[in-house]
């Protein structure tokens, strides 16, 4: 526990990338936080400095080198960085042999599946380790607990990310999403465990406040913690969409080289892809959002489908993402512990906890509720 009155040292691990700097602007108005912000470019590091309204130290770290006496003093270390794709981190393990508490932004399955392998060494070293401290699962999960909260029964849970295309995007996350397209992901639709390719399922979604989105299924970790935490009996489905159209169905017809076997995957084109994504910033639009949808039976016994949409405009989308670490952080700066051992960020926080960061950032979040009628 940090001692009251003590600033709390944080280092945010690609502290100049599309996240990380949002994250610093954030996190350096919580009250007690001293941050540093780390990163293997010093240049890119010290223009994100430049932008913020405090002061903040800067550090030089290539992440996939980085150890123990590189943590040491901090009383957390937040990465940022990405791509998460892998199951093994340098971070984390610095982490552990420092006795410094762990938050991450992951969205890979493997990274975020393999995750509480380490959780006894957290526990013995005595700190936190939270990883997906992200739009999911930690806000997905903060919604549907707050949605299904007297519920006894969820039938399905469906959950969508729509950026707009003038959102910045960095290489990892072209990487990541690169890195299961074509391939197969396992999805749990109508009942049971099932395969279909990633970035399949394609279909259109009408999406209230930016109107009608493409939208295709992804690998991430939600498919897995959304059966484990809330067991629905139908389906768990997670889609995204790119605002273009041709973007997005380029990138469907691309995944059929890998599906049929003529290309091993997509990753290695990351660099070309995203030069071509960028040379159409300027078309679509700045808004984006996110939609929550769980459909199930009440606590009377009424069948119920409700729905909670989080819109934002004027590229305040890419915020989103690490709100969940803020809170995280704010949490810590007031002194409250976070549990020890190494776990997803799963009903860790309440939709309350973001409430305040979607007022700050000026995004708005709406809930629609459907007419209850008897379950058959």
């Amino acid at each position: 526990m940090i001692e009251k009155g003590q600033a709390l040292k944080v280092l945010i691990v690609g502290g100049s990338g599309v996240f990380g700097s949002r994250l610093a602007k954030l996190a350096e108005q919580i009250e007690g936080v001293h941050l540093t912000l780390a990163g293997r470019n010093l240049a890119r590091l010290e223009a994100v400095a430049g932008s913020l309204a405090s002061r903040v130290s800067l550090r030089q770290l290539d992440r996939n080198a980085i150890d123990a006496s590189d943590l040491a003093g901090f009383d957390v270390v937040v990465d940022s960085a990405g791509p998460f794709q892998a199951s093994h981190s340098k971070v984390i393990e610095a982490a552990i042999a420092a006795g410094v508490n762990y938050i991450d932004l992951a969205d890979g399955r493997d990274f975020v599946a393999s995750f509480p392998r380490y959780d006894q060494a957290a526990k013995e070293a005595g700190i936190a380790m939270v990883t997906g401290a992200s739009s999911i699962p930690a806000l997905s999960h903060a919604v549907i607990d707050h949605l299904t909260l007297t519920w006894r029964q969820i039938d399905t849970i469906r959950i969508g990310i729509f950026p707009g295309n003038r959102a910045p995007r960095g290489r990892s996350v072209v990487e990541a999403i690169l890195s299961y397209v074509g391939k197969p992901v396992r999805v749990f639709h109508e009942g049971r465990w099932g395969e279909v390719p990633g970035w399949g399922m394609t279909h259109r979604e009408d999406i209230p406040g930016i109107g009608k989105r493409w939208a295709s299924v992804c690998d991430t970790p939600e498919q897995d913690l959304l059966v484990k935490r809330y067991a629905p009996t139908r389906s768990a489905e997670f889609f995204a969409g790119l605002e273009l159209g041709f973007l997005h169905l380029g990138l469907a017809g691309l995944s059929q080289l890998v599906r049929f076997k003529l290309l091993p995957g997509l990753r290695p084109f990351a660099g070309p892809m995203l030069w071509v994504a960028q040379r159409f910033l300027a078309f679509g639009s700045d808004r984006g959002a996110m939609t929550v949808r769980v459909s199930g039976v009440d606590g009377k016994g009424h069948a119920q489908t409700r729905s909670w949409v989080l819109n934002a405009d004027a590229n305040r989308g890419p915020n989103v993402p690490v709100l969940a670490a803020v809170a995280l952080i704010r949490r810590l700066a007031r002194g409250e512990t976070l549990p020890e051992g190494a776990s997803a960020c799963s009903g860790m926080l309440s939709l309350e906890d973001f409430s305040d960061l979607f007022a700050q950032l000026e995004i708005t979040t709406t809930t629609y509720l459907s007419q209850a009628h008897a379950a058959r």
